[in-house]
């Protein structure tokens, strides 16, 4: 992946834009977090899912379900 660079001297006003490769490092961070990202959108999704199927159970909506718990 590259990665752009921006640097702006104030003194001389002059902007410096460079572009590179990521290091070995910067690639093993950006895909520990895209992993770290996955899992928890995952989680979320399972959590949605499991609330959606006990208030079908219930037959309550989710609105239903807010006023009843005190949510806003």
């Amino acid at each position: 992946m590259k990665i752009t660079e921006k640097e702006f001297n104030v003194i001389t006003g002059e902007e410096t834009i460079t572009e590179r490769d990521e290091t070995a490092q910067e690639q093993a961070v950006r895909e520990a977090f895209e992993a770290e990202q996955i899992t928890k959108q995952a989680e979320a999704e399972v959590k949605a899912t499991a609330r959606q199927v006990i208030l079908d159970r219930l037959g309550l909506t989710a609105e239903e379900a807010q006023l009843l718990l005190g949510g806003n």
